[in-house]
């Protein structure tokens, strides 16, 4: 397929739009995926402080080098961004004023529900799980994780008939880094199974996370408080047996799934959360670390070790973001086994994609809270990359900071505890 070179669309409403018109259209847009403009500009070298960058190569004399298929994606902004930008504001009092009231009692409303329904009722009607073996062979894991459409499992001790874990992406990088340490040790690398993944661990330096679960029927607050705990993006529900008093995997639930969850079941009460983002700071604006197009996936992965991130913003020279390199993009990038091929550039992994990949979220400092949540009830959103009017990257909204604020902001005590 010839390479995608055409200046692409902005999702903004058209200037001769009225406001009431782009407002009543802003569900409708906000849903689509639109590729934002400059996405076909090539990136390379390192980017100006104060962001951390992935090195990338250097454009040679007959310019910069050209985009293939895949590189330019699709990204989607929550509908409160097509609207109008207000003028500055100035700094807010300490008196709480209405808007902050209405904030605080959604906020309120929200962990109310929480408390009340359990973790099994954020489970679909129909769901599939896929549950691995502990002995299975690392390698032939990825196959199974591709073919099924999935990027984690959880792992069974077929031994001693137990839950052993949840197998990750952050799994797939430490193996990584182990054949990073040890190059010369690829015939065992390509010999382990699920179960060595702690060994591995042990080898390469890194503090093993904690495995939790909770039991279906516990109230889902004490879910997400687990895993705002842990750091961890999903949690298994794991049942006991009544009559054989085994471990049963029911399923596993994503901070995803939750955040849904509470859109879709309280639209009264997150209408209520209009502060904008930026306001609340939310997410992170300092410290980013980025990549570049022409980064190779190894430079990316050593970058979110280093930084304990699952995604690198991928930017041109302008600063203008063009992607991002999430940690499960990994997982394609070494399908049976390919170690040595992380050498290849960040564009060239991500035009490995499924076709039916839904695209980058963004929003800006502006975007209220509220508008985020409409966006999740609709979508399947991982994350949400703050940009300004030109598409420059500002800082990144990870799905812990909204559960996070949703649970503890405003709470006397808001250290997270099981």
């Amino acid at each position: 397929m010839d390479d995608a070179r055409a200046p692409a669309k902005k999702a903004t409403p058209n200037p001769s739009t009225s406001a009431a018109a782009a407002t009543a259209t802003a569900t409708t847009t906000a849903s689509t995926a639109t590729t934002i403009p400059n996405a076909s500009a090539s990136a390379s070298g390192l980017l100006p402080a104060p962001s951390t960058t992935a090195g990338g190569g250097n454009n040679d004399a007959h310019g910069p080098l050209p985009l293939r298929h895949g590189h330019e994606l699709p990204f989607v902004a929550p509908s409160s961004y097509l609207r109008p930008k207000s003028a500055p504001r100035a700094m807010p009092d300490k008196t709480a004023g209405p808007l902050d009231k209405e904030q605080m009692q959604g906020l309120r409303d929200i962990r109310e529900f929480l408390k009340v329904r359990t973790s099994y009722d954020v489970l679909p009607l129909s769901f599939r799980l896929v549950v691995l073996d502990n002995d299975l062979l690392i390698k032939k894991s990825l196959n199974i994780l591709i073919q099924n459409g999935i990027v984690s499992a959880p792992l069974w001790d077929s031994h001693n008939s137990t839950f052993a874990g949840l197998l990750t992406s952050t799994d797939y990088i430490n193996v990584i880094q182990y054949y990073c340490q040890f190059p010369d040790q690829l015939n065992q690398v390509d010999q382990f199974r699920l179960c060595n993944l702690r060994d591995i661990e042990k080898a390469i330096g890194v503090v093993p996370l904690e495995t939790v679960s909770v039991h279906p029927m516990r109230p889902l607050y004490e879910a997400c408080r687990r895993m705002l705990k842990t750091r961890a993006r999903r949690i298994p529900l794991i049942d006991t047996d009544d009559e054989t008093g085994r471990q049963t995997v029911v399923s596993v639930i994503t901070q995803y799934r939750i955040l849904k969850f509470i859109a879709v079941n309280n639209e009264q009460h997150t209408m209520l959360l209009k502060k904008p983002v930026g306001e609340l700071g939310l997410g992170t604006y300092t410290n980013m670390a980025t990549a570049t197009m022409n980064s190779s996936v190894l430079d990316v992965i050593h970058l979110m070790v280093k930084h304990n991130i699952s995604a690198v913003p991928v930017v041109d020279e302008d600063y203008k973001l063009l992607n991002v390199f999430e940690a499960v993009d990994v997982i394609p990038c070494i399908r049976g086994g390919a170690y040595d091929e992380l050498s290849a550039t960040v564009g060239d992994a991500l035009s490995n994609r499924a076709e039916d990949f839904a695209g980058i979220y963004t929003c800006g400092e502006d975007d209220r809270l509220d508008s985020i949540f409409d966006t999740i009830r609709k979508s399947r959103v991982h994350r949400l990359i703050v940009v300004d009017d030109d598409s420059r990257l500002k800082g990144i909204i990870s799905l812990s900071d909204i559960l996070k604020y949703v649970l503890l902001y405003g709470e006397e005590d808001d250290s997270i505890r099981s």
